[in-house]
């Protein structure tokens, strides 16, 4: 539309002669793209980008659509037909608009006041599972059928189902649509990094656009089944989207940005295609012919007469016994090749980057480098981590009262954050607390938390609204639980209020973790598939909690021979804390469960427990491994 549409001289004059024309970055504002996105399925039954609204000047809606061409094609009609019907309408018929766009918000009222109160618990969490299962795609991996999105939290579920529950089905759901989506072109085997979303069911053709809140998801759930299961490929794609984001997605001063396009040169994905002539001028004849073998670059083509890169039709593995290699020679090779291709890759025009850094999708990265941090022992990612925390704990807060902002770019930061921004950037604070054991971040993590419960709790109705009592007011305050492309900022905050009140034991926290499940249990039980990651609260909390308390200074050898053991394992219902000496006074004031856990015989000592009963503290670390076991 805005090629079409929105940059042509004769809509534009169109528009300009009749309306006030306002163009909303959803990203930058949830808020409104939420509640006339809901406008928009309530009026012709469905939604979609771009969303199309037209309001009356106090806001109310009265026409809705999402694509439209300049002109009627497609079997839709044009803006240039439709406008001026709109523009007549307004002139001839002003009562009958203004009537419609108050029945059209009494709907949504309506809908926005609907209780959503219920009980949701183990059942609700089988049947999230049961449903999981029936849209499974055995052949190809991932769930339902095109257009398939990543949507990792629902995989990163499933984890925590198999270890809650034993279904195996669970654990293989997971792995083999973690290792489909990788083969496939939604990942980029040159340059690292998953689209958005794959066009097709096998997961080859993707919209070529890159997103740092998948990129940060998919991060978290390929270390989480490393974690599981061990395979060596799972942290391979985690490292790797890691290298994608601190080269190309990271601000001079730390922070990350929000996206690549989909196109450059005016076309999808011209930056990700080959032709094999293509690869043999940069790799040479045989050694470009071999790569072109490995990645599926053939003369037709699998996208518009080129190739995306893919690994569809056999894995390394696999290519090295059909070339007689050994795995590593491959590797090597393989490694080398790349490189190089991604170098000629690079002298290519790029698609734009949308350069703006968001607070929620920030917290999201700094929370997954926290996870790599931890399962990988890699202090480059926990120092990334602590820089985007600082810097968005230094530029994107309100000066005169801390108020947590939503969007900074080129110096300005603007726009009172979401609930998404405070949970999100929660989740961080706490996955970093356990990389660093830094208590000013577990101190900024109760302030996140007092201050979202202040700005958005519903006191009389419970759940957190989208956006605060201090910020523009909308036609009406909506509250979101269900999980999208992003997980619902209603889940995040449950889930990890969940964490903090265990940690801190403020009951305030755990009165409003009881209050959350009630306030949206109704809406979970009608679709538990559609809520994930407040599945992933439940699951939490009505599961044993273990207490995991490490007594010693951070830089003693077997403080971090203990931490390395706990950190190898999925632990989903644990907590960790590191007791220093120096911090004792401290630590007893933030965190209950760590006092009088102290260093026995002046060694590095581990305290275990469940459910706040501990084991005998240990000063062995194969002890420690059976105590977690």
């Amino acid at each position: 539309m805005e090629r079409e549409s929105f940059e042509d001289e004769e809509v534009a004059a169109l528009l300009n002669k009749h309306f006030i024309s306002i163009k909303v970055d959803r990203e930058e504002r949830p808020d409104v793209d939420h509640l006339y996105m809901t406008v928009c399925q309530a009026m012709i039954g469905q939604g979609g980008w771009p969303l199309t609204v037209v309001l009356t000047p106090d806001k109310k809606p009265f026409f809705a659509g999402t694509y439209f061409p300049k002109k009627a094609k497609y079997n839709r009609y044009g803006l240039m037909e439709i406008l001026p019907q709109i523009a007549a309408k307004w002139t001839d018929e002003t009562d009958k608009l203004l009537e419609a766009g108050d029945r059209i918000i009494e709907e949504i009222n309506k809908r926005a006041g609907l209780p959503q109160t219920g009980a949701a618990g183990e059942e609700t969490v089988h049947q999230a599972y049961e449903l999981y299962a029936k849209s499974y795609d055995p052949q190809y991996g991932g769930f339902g059928s095109a257009p398939k999105f990543p949507t990792s939290h629902n995989l990163s579920f499933l984890l925590r189902y198999y270890i809650y529950s034993g279904e195996a089905d669970a654990l293989e759901m997971v792995e083999h649509t973690l290792v489909s989506m990788y083969r496939g072109g939604l990942y980029d085997h040159i340059g690292k990094g998953f689209a958005r979303y794959s066009t097709d069911e096998r997961w080859l053709v993707p919209h070529f656009e890159k997103m740092l809140y998948d990129n940060a998801l998919l991060a978290m759930t390929y270390i989480e089944a490393c974690q599981v299961t061990a395979n060596p490929l799972f942290r391979k794609v985690a490292e790797e989207i890691f290298d994608y984001v601190l080269r190309d997605m990271i601000d001079p001063d730390g922070a990350f940005y929000s996206a690549e396009d989909a196109d450059s040169e005016g076309e999808e994905g011209k930056f990700y295609v080959w032709t094999p002539e293509e690869i043999v001028e940069v790799l040479g004849k045989e050694d470009g012919e071999w790569f072109c073998g490995l990645y599926d670059i053939s003369p037709e083509g699998n996208f518009e007469g080129r190739s995306i890169p893919n690994l569809l039709f056999h894995t390394p593995e696999q290519y090295a016994k059909l070339k007689h290699m050994d795995i590593s020679e491959l590797t090597g090779r393989l490694e080398k090749l790349r490189q190089r291709v991604f170098e000629a890759r690079e002298k290519r025009v790029h698609p734009h980057k949308d350069d703006k850094i968001l607070t929620s999708w920030n917290g999201l990265m700094i929370m997954a480098l926290a996870k790599g941090a931890k399962a990988f022992g890699n202090p480059v990612y926990a120092k990334a981590a602590e820089k985007a925390l600082e810097f968005i704990w230094n530029q994107l807060r309100r000066a005169e009262d801390g108020r947590l902002l939503a969007r900074y770019r080129d110096g300005e930061a603007a726009i009172p954050g979401y609930i998404d921004d405070y949970a999100f950037l929660l989740w961080g604070c706490l996955e970093l607390y356990e990389v660093t054991f830094d208590l000013k971040l577990l101190k900024r993590a109760i302030q996140l938390s007092d201050e979202m419960i202040d700005l958005f709790w519903d006191a009389s109705q419970g759940g957190f609204f989208f956006y605060g009592h201090d910020s523009e007011q909308l036609l009406t305050r909506m509250k979101e639980i269900y999980d999208g492309a992003v997980p619902s900022g209603n889940a995040a905050a449950f889930y990890n209020l969940i964490r903090l009140a265990r940690i801190t034991m403020n009951e305030r926290y755990e009165h409003i973790v009881e209050q959350a499940q009630q306030a949206f249990g109704g809406a979970v039980n009608r679709y538990p598939s559609g809520h994930s990651l407040f599945l992933t609260g439940l699951l939490l909390k009505q599961s044993p909690s273990t207490e995991i308390v490490i007594a010693g200074k951070a830089e003693d050898e077997g403080v971090q021979r203990m931490l390395h053991e706990v950190y190898q394992k999925f632990l989903p219902n644990s907590l960790i804390v590191l007791r220093s000496p120096d911090a004792a006074e401290a630590l007893d004031e933030l965190i209950p469960l760590s006092k009088g856990k102290n260093e026995v015989d002046h060694q590095a000592t581990a305290y275990v427990c469940t459910n706040f009963a501990c084991q005998a503290p240990t000063t062995d670390v194969e002890t420690l491994i059976a105590q977690i076991k």
